[in-house]
């Protein structure tokens, strides 16, 4: 587990696979978990299904996020992993700044990369290259 010193929030807008918006404005207001994942990664899988499990079971108290860490070319690709994991919450493609290291958040090259933003948007906690599993991020949300 990883801690976050609070810092300003983040500025990210990612291109949503459907209409609901993955921006930093759409998610304000309930705590934030985004997941940075590639469709070849079995620790990814692994994350998606914790967290599909957990999106299921909080019924909108939280945000939830996956962010696909392919190039433009891959998305039909990233719609039927969508499809195949049964993702309910919003999916989407990674801009070039975060495919090369250089967004809002950073090197998300060791995949699985879950970071969570308290209500105002800011990094509250960050878990690089392993799987964060229900329990543990639920004790990461508690008191945002």
């Amino acid at each position: 587990m990883s801690t976050v010193a609070l810092g300003k929030p983040v500025e990210f807008a990612f291109e949503s696979l459907d209409e609901r918006s993955v921006t930093a404005q759409a998610a304000l207001g309930k705590p934030t978990i985004i997941v940075f994942v590639t469709t070849s990664n079995l620790l990814a899988q692994a994350q998606v299904d914790f967290l599909v499990a957990m999106a299921n079971h909080d019924k909108g108290g939280t945000n939830f996020i996956l962010v696909a860490l392919e190039r433009r070319d891959s998305r039909e690709l990233v719609e039927i992993y969508r499809k195949a994991l049964s993702v309910p919450f919003p999916v989407a493609m990674a801009d070039e700044e975060t495919l090369s290291g250089r967004g809002a958040f950073g090197d998300v090259s060791a995949v699985p990369v879950t970071v969570m933003l308290d209500r105002a948007g800011r990094i509250v906690w960050r878990v690089d290259g392993r799987v964060a599993k229900g329990g543990e991020l639920r004790e990461a949300m508690h008191g945002l």
